[in-house]
């Protein structure tokens, strides 16, 4: 189990669990900087060291295979597995490296000590300085706040008021900075490893440059430095999505906290002060608890705690609540107090303070006291006023076929469809003319020039989510959820279809319109950059949302993308064919994730690669409303610190679509995947690349060539032609690591076999089901 989330609603109740979750994240940001600090330590040796170099070596990789990441939430994404053991693989590579080197280029400098040095001291520099704020107004709130309980109830009532409103606004502005603490705290925990990962991958770019006897180390460990790129862009891109989320509903919650109270099993939660009566002539005390209270069952509890004492949580007392009677100030020398009697000692009463008037109203009307007044927080949710709004109704059904078939008649190929966004006054005219059934059949998407096609996603978008329960229903959000996080790709597959048909048939039927009109839009993915992935950002959230709104539901997002991608990828099989029926209910979370991928050294034998698909990395979208629209609120993510910090080059001249200045444009594919060795065969490789020459050279151009534009097989245009079409046996048997792969035994015929852009690879059809098969696995008719 990792990190805790912590909750914006938890601010307000600062509850003893709330300090322990915050003091744990402070925990880990404190042993993530000192990581940091041994991290940069130990390169600067490494540059500055010759004699050193192999010692520094050795010190530097047991850092990294040490540290691990703590995640937030109950599970990790593919992404964020292959990124924490990514330290372990360079550590692995630092041991292979046994002879001193030369001294690394200045450009180290760049790449790897100022941004590291950048991070510790901005990023986790700026959760210092507001943990010292924090603390600080902590000691001043509950200060003031028990100064002013112990002012006198007979002082004058101007007096009293003025009191009143210094505690509120002092407390006003705690409960702002216990969010923008807890906020800045969940923000550099995510951070925290792309930050410090994307430094170290540039790091190794340069040891490959400069450590010419380690060319063979270098050129294996290619292919999983460019997983790693996609799995830190990965990570980063869900990262942006989801810090706009958390911030989102932290401004909710700052805007009305109690609406968004967390249920729990208690009616009432808080702090009170309990009077303790001592032996005269000594008085009484007043002693800070935090209580509970139940009221089915009526037991309070009751915990007494200090935060200025370190936070130590004190032995809890538990009683049955016979009665509870307010206390008026002429019984009492303190304001908002009441009395309660426990069923085991009768005619005793216990005094409680409240913080506030409000405060104490709250308490009365929840222990059923007398003078009780009803609960402000009970009734937050009235009933709204009738609205007619999105439903899964005759006129739903058409505008979402109305829009889809404008968006594939006039813009399949508009580079960043559904992630670019119209302009929000003419979203909204667009929908109330959709949504009226006066004019819906009046409106004419395909042919108008009035609205554009980013104008239509929009819309088709709003509409979606505005529906009263999402696509895929609150009901079935959680059993989506777990399969996303554990299992084989399989499994996967099979649990969301599973799932699939257990939607209520309008729900299922209009997914099905939906997921078919996307698997259609990725198909299109060189033109209009929206890959599988792409999508399953911009419709994650869309399709999907939980009923409570945590920051715990929202750590969820990356999963909800998965699920979408899942239903692209496998959207004949899931819509067209029913689910076994023996399949057991989704898959528990105690299943085990797999592990990151193994690697071989060289000389246990050449590691088997997969082709990387073609994934796309970056999106920069030119859009004339940029300035006066907002954008989606899943940005993409950008590889400029990589690219910035990397020395490989930028190249003058590019195809169109792959590659677009410093950034890679890439397909989607399973990248992590890997095969048992087969007795002299490989799955083949994409490409070796990061090692091309500089940019003005003509071998540059001719390695740009041949990796973006291969030539599929050896000889002439005729020799093309000759092979395309053709069928073909094959000659070892194979399992598919991606959707798009065919999975094969030894013996099977292939139809209509044909050479695919990517090298080593071919298109066949097998059983009705074309996909792509290895080159060397099989035998031409």
């Amino acid at each position: 189990m990792g990190l805790q989330p912590l909750e914006f609603s938890d601010c307000y109740l600062d509850s003893p669990w709330f300090r322990e979750r915050v003091r744990a994240h402070e925990a880990e940001l404190e042993k993530t900087n000192k990581f940091i600090k041994e991290l940069l330590k130990d390169g600067k040796n490494l540059i500055a060291a010759t004699k050193n170099l192999s010692a520094a070596q050795r010190k530097f990789a047991h850092s990294l295979r040490d540290f691990k990441f703590e995640f937030i939430g109950d599970a990790e994404t593919d992404d964020e597995r292959y990124i924490d053991a990514s330290l372990h693989e360079f550590s692995n590579f630092l041991k292979n490296l046994e002879e001193q080197r030369e001294i690394l280029a200045l450009s180290v400098t760049e790449t790897l000590i100022k941004p590291l040095e950048r991070f510790r001291k901005e990023q986790l520099g700026a959760v210092k300085e507001e943990k010292k704020k924090f603390d600080k107004e902590t000691e001043k709130n509950y200060s003031l706040l028990e100064k002013h309980l112990n002012l006198s109830a007979k002082k004058k009532e101007l007096q009293l008021q003025e009191a009143d409103n210094q505690v509120e606004q002092n407390r006003k502005h705690f409960y702002e900075l216990s969010l923008e603490y807890v906020c800045k705290l969940q923000e550099i925990q995510e951070r925290k490893k792309f930050e410090c990962v994307e430094p170290v991958l540039s790091f190794f770019q340069g040891l490959f440059t400069f450590y010419h006897q380690g060319y063979e180390l270098a050129k294996d460990f290619n292919h999983y430095k460019m997983a790693l790129q996609i799995n830190i862009q990965n990570t980063r891109n869900r990262f942006e999505g989801t810090r706009s989320e958390v911030e989102e509903l932290m401004n909710k919650i700052r805007r009305n906290p109690q609406e968004h109270k967390r249920a729990n099993n208690f009616t009432m939660e808080g702090y009170l002060y309990v009077q303790e009566k001592r032996p005269a002539p000594f008085g009484s005390s007043w002693v800070k608890h935090y209580c509970m209270y139940k009221k089915e069952t009526k037991k309070f509890i009751m915990i007494p705690f200090e935060h200025r004492s370190g936070g130590k949580v004190g032995d809890e007392e538990l009683f049955v609540l016979t009665y509870c009677t307010k206390r008026n100030t002429d019984t009492i020398d303190r304001r908002f107090c009441f009395d309660l009697e426990a069923s085991d000692r009768p005619g005793v009463p216990v005094t409680m303070q409240a913080f506030s008037e409000e405060d104490r109203k709250l308490w009365m009307e929840a222990l059923d006291g007398k003078e009780a007044v009803k609960c402000v927080h009970m009734v937050f949710k009235a009933i709204a006023a009738e609205h007619k709004g999105a439903q899964l109704d005759k006129i739903g059904f058409t505008i979402i076929k109305k829009c889809i078939s404008a968006v594939e008649t006039r813009g399949i190929n508009d580079q960043g469809l559904y992630r670019v966004v119209g302009v929000s006054s003419k979203v909204q005219r667009l929908l109330s003319l959709l949504m009226d059934a006066k004019t819906c059949n009046e409106v004419d998407l395909e042919n108008s020039v009035d609205w554009e096609v980013k104008t239509i996603t929009s819309a088709m978008k709003q509409y979606l989510r505005s529906l009263p329960e999402p696509l895929m229903t609150y009901e079935l959000h959680g059993e989506f959820i777990i399969p996303a996080k554990s299992g084989s790709p399989e499994s996967r597959v099979n649990a969301v279809h599973f799932l699939v048909h257990k939607l209520p048939e309008k729900n299922k039927e209009m997914l099905e319109i939906l997921v078919k009109h996307l698997a259609n839009v990725s198909k299109h993915a060189k033109r209009n950059l929206m890959t599988v992935a792409n999508l399953g950002v911009v419709f994650g959230p869309t399709l999907m949302r939980p009923q409570e709104e945590t920051v715990a539901a929202i750590m969820d997002l990356k999963f909800q993308n998965i699920v979408v991608e899942i239903l692209i990828e496998n959207h004949e099989k899931i819509f067209k064919t029913l689910p076994d029926a023996t399949f057991p209910e989704p898959i528990s979370m105690s299943v085990s994730p797999p592990n990151a991928p193994p690697r071989q050294s060289r000389r246990q034998g050449q590691r088997i690669k997969r082709p990387l698909a073609v994934y796309n990395l970056c999106l920069e979208l030119d859009d004339a409303d940029s300035h006066s629209s907002p954008r989606e609120d899943t940005p993409t993510g950008s590889m400029d610190s990589l690219s910035s910090q990397s020395p490989t080059p930028a190249f003058s001249s590019s195809p169109p679509g792959l590659l677009e200045g410093n950034h890679l444009i890439m397909d989607s594919g399973d990248l992590a995947g890997w095969t048992t060795n087969l007795p002299g065969q490989s799955r083949p490789s994409m490409v070796s690349w990061m090692n091309i020459p500089s940019a003005n050279s003509a071998a540059t151009n001719t390695a740009l060539s041949t990796f973006f534009f291969p030539s599929p097989a050896p000889g002439s245009d005729r020799a093309v032609e000759s092979v395309a079409h053709r069928k073909a046996r094959a000659v070892y048997p194979c399992e598919a690591e991606h959707s798009s792969e065919l999975s094969f035994q030894i013996g099977a015929i292939f139809e209509d076999v044909q050479f695919s852009r990517e090298p080593g690879w071919l298109e066949g059809t097998l059983n009705g089901k074309r996909g792509l098969i290895p080159q060397n696995y099989v035998q031409f008719l």
